[in-house]
């Protein structure tokens, strides 16, 4: 099931017992006017360091989507429910739901990512007749599709398109490419293709590759808000990557310029301690030291770092399955031709019954969002339903 429950979360956090030197009133006083500048300090940082040129996911309309699937225990969808059998908080708080209603009939834009790099070069076979399965997907709605293909780049091998047989065909006919499997790459090239497609369509990819990542140039972090930036609904395919392939490859998943989220511990000196190894997430930057001490006394603060690093590990074992996760999309392991297809037809099925959930977030802080949704009342039922978004200066003019 896609949810990130809180003993998952509680794996990648630190411990939270921490020895607080200074009166509890003051200290939090102190955090508070830390975390202030901290955020201001932060986006000074980053507008000043290179980036991706993937537009972020700014909350201006104050209005965040949540697709969410529902099944029974047996698979079968649930349709009866209302916004009112749902509970979702963000960053631990509460809010107020909305059904977006008739989301089904929205045209479509579709991206699908094939690794021909890798393990995949034998695996192009079993994309050889994916028409019939790509129209039974995409429906009888307004749609465009584009083929990306990826082995230690990404490169778009047909742009998008209303012709799914002229995508079918592309795909059917991808090449055997060098040793590289650069996925996180490979996602946020295709993700990026779709923020630039037209508001109203619902976006979807389609990742086929192995779950391992080799030779990307885009780190962990930058990844995490690549997927969780942007309405993005990702449904993975993935067959498992060989030992041979992957020894040494799990430590080498980029990270330019360090991260802010780690877990490793404090120092001896504690979190706002000036010793240079007391807070290794800082990376030397008193602004995260702050937010990392505040962590440990709000909350909120705490659960958002635990909810990136669970997101950022994830990454680290299984790519495919975690992207699915986080987008509240489906992930399968295939082993032929045959078997994708019987999983891409579930696929067909469920996108067209996903519940369409929304709620206005006020005055959202800038960076990660953890998401929540729940059902009150039926434990029998499954959902799956997005994970996180990421918000950036919504001041910035962007």
């Amino acid at each position: 099931m896609g949810t990130y429950m809180a003993s998952d979360l509680e794996d990648g956090s630190r411990a939270e017992a921490r020895t607080m030197t200074r009166p509890l009133s003051a200290l939090v006083f102190g955090l508070l006017l830390s975390c202030f500048f901290a955020v201001a300090a932060s986006a000074q940082e980053n507008k000043q360091s290179p980036r991706s040129n993937a537009s972020p996911l700014t909350v201006r309309s104050n209005l965040v989507l949540v697709p969410a699937l529902v099944k029974d225990r047996g698979g079968e969808t649930v349709f009866s429910l209302t916004a009112d059998d749902f509970t979702l908080t963000d960053n631990g708080i509460p809010q107020p739901l909305q059904l977006e209603s008739d989301t089904d009939s929205l045209p479509l834009a579709l991206v699908v990512i094939v690794e021909t790099g890798g393990e995949g070069a034998a695996r192009l076979n079993d994309y050889r007749d994916l028409g019939p399965i790509l129209h039974a997907l995409i429906g009888d709605v307004q749609h465009r599709v584009a083929v990306v293909a990826f082995d230690s780049a990404p490169r778009l091998v047909e742009d998008f398109t209303p012709n799914t047989m002229a995508a079918a065909n592309t795909i059917s006919s991808l090449h055997k490419g060098d040793q590289g499997a650069a996925i996180l790459d490979a996602l946020s090239f295709g993700i990026d293709l779709l923020r630039k497609q037209p508001p109203e369509y619902r976006h979807v990819v389609l990742l086929f590759g192995e779950t391992e990542d080799r030779g990307s140039r885009t780190g962990l972090d930058e990844a995490v808000r690549a997927v969780d930036d942007t309405n993005t609904a990702i449904y993975s395919f993935a067959f498992s990557t060989t030992k041979a392939a992957v020894k040494h490859e799990g430590s080498k998943l980029p990270r330019p310029g360090g991260t802010p989220y780690t877990d490793t511990p404090y120092g001896p000196g504690g979190c706002m301690s000036r010793a240079p190894d007391a807070d290794p997430d800082a990376q030397g930057k008193r602004s995260v030291q702050a937010l990392d001490c505040a962590s440990d006394l709000l909350p909120p603060i705490r659960l958002v770092r635990m909810a990136f690093l669970a997101a950022r590990d994830g990454f680290q074992r299984n790519i495919p399955e975690s992207v699915a996760k986080l987008t509240g999309g489906e992930y399968f392991s295939f082993k032929n031709g045959k078997t994708l297809t019987q999983e891409m037809l579930v696929v067909s099925n469920d996108i067209p019954n996903y519940y369409v959930l929304s709620f206005r977030p006020q005055s959202p802080l800038m960076g990660f969002h953890s998401l929540d949704l729940r059902l009150k009342s039926q434990p029998k039922l499954l959902v799956w339903a997005r994970k996180a978004y990421w918000v950036d200066d919504v001041t910035s003019g962007k």
